[in-house]
């Protein structure tokens, strides 16, 4: 059972918070579709995808498309959306694109993409978002990560950005797939919708990390709509709501959680381009500042922390930013830090920011996208427990015990059931620690060809191993990790999440900069390995700054681990951003990570 020492909430008083009176936040942004509509608001109760886009289009809201410095360039009514993925949708018939047809899009934040996946949508194909490049790997692993994502998802044609053509053109070359930039896609007139049913396939969704074998998780219109229903149910969404993202279209989180959703809850959304966001993060803060509605955005950790950091050479938060309206701030798609999260409130409180505002969410692509969401307003609320139930074995009585702050990841949304699993695959009590079983209206109909791994994690009555592992406290669910990211020593469980904080406890390291997993010894025993951004040059400060590491993770963890100090920007990311640790451990042990060479 897991011992709960103590439970923590990061509330903060409101009191501080003040308003920004004549800020620029409280005007809309010249040019921009509507924040309020007298369109009656339906939360996703539609048959399938395309019934929600020609709802949605007969109101004011819509899509707007930002520059990096978050200044509106685009707006795009949904209204002009329909217009324009029947019209497309015509094009693709002229190609020969049919029902049950996948069509492949890499998928740039902006018009022509959601244009094309609605036209998909419309002549009941499947859209299948891929990835945009990003700066590890180069030309070839792009190349190479297009190629294996479309021979599992067999495209009939490939869209792709004009920019991009290089790339797009040699991966479908390669596998005789035609491909087509977006803006010379052949004129044909429109043709009439054949979207199909709710029980149909409405699109493939790839994992950000998806590398030699990708599985393509297939989705109904049903499944997909009833996630956006208990999405908007669970967020409780305003009629003043406005979403405002730079999450990546090719991410569940960034398609389903930020474009799908606004569309089916009839809501405004703001865009920045996630490579825009990595350029100019506090962009992001920006729009939020100049929303006139209440926002609502997400992101994962790591673009908190960034924002932050940031802050720490500008000037004071109140003087650039208003983020009093700022209602949900999101956080999923990795393991959230609540010291990172306190980091946010410290920054930005006097800027209106209310910690209340946070709400922690867990989901998965094979459930489409959410699982749990805190309930608004409850922000974030840890409970610390004892690291001997984490590893799995008991506490020696004769040392102190440590504790790990643990975040709640909220209540099952709507249609959603959640079961901790034992080993044995009994259900587990209360506080217990053990693998995540989910079952819902939501989950997935199984991976695309490939029946093998869909029996894996699929049970015949629709239950779902997520691979994760946690527990439930008061109908609450806490995420402790990945099963498969998990290191064994010597029979005890350490949590590679464990490691890489005791590392970013030393000065000049910050999340991103370690990437901690398991290889096997010489002996053939398992042994942990940890490698390290290292931005010092002197070889002597290195070895020093080596074994600084290494005490550092024995005095935490007990363990002794290997040691690698590796150039910085070289630990691989998913395109989403998240850090790799398969990758990484792969590039490692084949010797395409190669660490600085430090005299024992």
């Amino acid at each position: 059972m897991v011992n709960v020492r103590h439970c923590v909430s990061q509330k903060r008083e409101e009191a501080g918070a003040r308003p920004h009176d004549g800020h620029s936040g409280n005007a809309c942004t010249p040019g921009a579709t509507a924040t309020l509509d007298d369109l009656p608001r339906r939360t996703a109760d539609f048959g399938t995808l395309a019934e929600a886009l020609d709802y949605a289009a007969n109101g004011k809201r819509g899509m707007n498309f930002h520059d990096a410095r978050g200044t509106l360039v685009r707006p795009y009514p949904y209204s002009q959306l329909r217009s324009d993925a029947q019209d497309l949708s015509g094009r693709l018939a002229a190609l020969g694109i049919g029902k049950g047809d996948r069509v492949a899009l890499i998928a740039e934040t902006g018009p022509e993409f959601a244009a094309c996946f609605f036209a998909a949508i419309y002549l009941g194909a499947w859209p299948v978002p891929l990835p945009l490049p990003t700066s590890f790997g180069g030309r070839e692993a792009y190349v190479e990560q297009l190629k294996v994502m479309m021979t599992s998802s067999d495209p009939k044609l490939l869209i792709y950005p004009p920019e991009l053509a290089e790339f797009a053109e040699d991966a479908a070359a390669q596998l005789g797939v035609d491909a087509r930039a977006w803006d010379s896609l052949p004129e044909a007139p429109a043709v009439e919708a054949t979207p199909g049913t709710a029980d149909d396939v409405a699109y493939l969704q790839y994992s950000s990390g998806s590398t030699r074998f990708p599985h393509g998780v297939a989705v109904t219109h049903r499944q997909l709509l009833s996630n956006l229903r208990a999405h908007g149910i669970g967020l409780q969404v305003q009629d003043d709501d406005r979403c405002i993202s730079w999450l990546p279209w090719y991410h569940d989180m960034g398609l389903v959680g930020c474009m799908l959703s606004p569309v089916s809850l009839q809501i405004s959304a703001d865009y920045l381009k996630t490579e825009d966001f990595a350029r100019r993060p506090l962009a992001w803060l920006d729009m939020i500042s100049r929303n006139p509605g209440s926002s609502v955005s997400y992101s994962p950790t790591f673009g908190y922390d960034i924002c932050s950091r940031r802050m720490s050479s500008q000037t004071r938060a109140a003087d650039r930013f208003d983020l009093s309206r700022w209602r949900i701030a999101g956080n999923g798609a990795d393991m959230i830090r609540p010291d990172v999260m306190q980091a946010f409130v410290d920054s930005f409180a006097e800027a209106g920011f209310k910690a209340g505002a946070f709400c922690p969410s867990y989901g998965l692509a094979e459930a489409t996208l959410a699982v749990s969401l805190m309930p608004p307003g409850e922000g974030i609320r840890l409970e610390l427990v004892d690291e001997a139930e984490l590893s799995g074995v008991p506490a020696d009585e004769g040392k102190p015990k440590r504790y790990r702050a643990i975040v709640n990841c909220g209540r099952a949304v709507e249609g959603m059931e959640i079961e901790i699993r034992g080993p044995g695959g009994d259900i587990l009590p209360d506080r217990s620690i053990g693998k995540v079983f989910v079952r819902g209206t939501s989950v997935m109909v199984g991976y695309y060809r490939d029946e093998e791994s869909t029996k894996a994690c699929l049970s015949e009555d629709r239950w779902l191993d997520t691979g994760d592992m946690g527990y439930m406290s008061n109908g609450y669910i806490f995420i402790v990790g990945r099963a498969k990211d998990m290191i064994i020593i010597n029979g005890k469980n350490h949590w590679p999440q464990d490691i890489e904080w005791a590392v970013e406890q030393l000065p000049g390291f910050k999340s991103g900069d370690i990437a901690a997993f398991a290889i096997t010894g010489p002996s053939g025993e398992e042994t942990p390995a940890v490698l390290v951004h290292c931005r010092v040059s002197d070889p002597e400060e290195r070895g020093r700054l080596r074994d600084d590491i290494k005490e550092r993770i024995r005095a935490i963890t007990g363990i002794t681990p290997v040691v690698e100090l590796v150039p910085p920007r070289t630990l691989p990311r998913t395109s989403s951003g998240k850090l790799s640790r398969t990758k990484a451990r792969n590039l490692y042990l084949t010797g395409e990570i190669v660490p600085y060479d430090i005299a024992a």
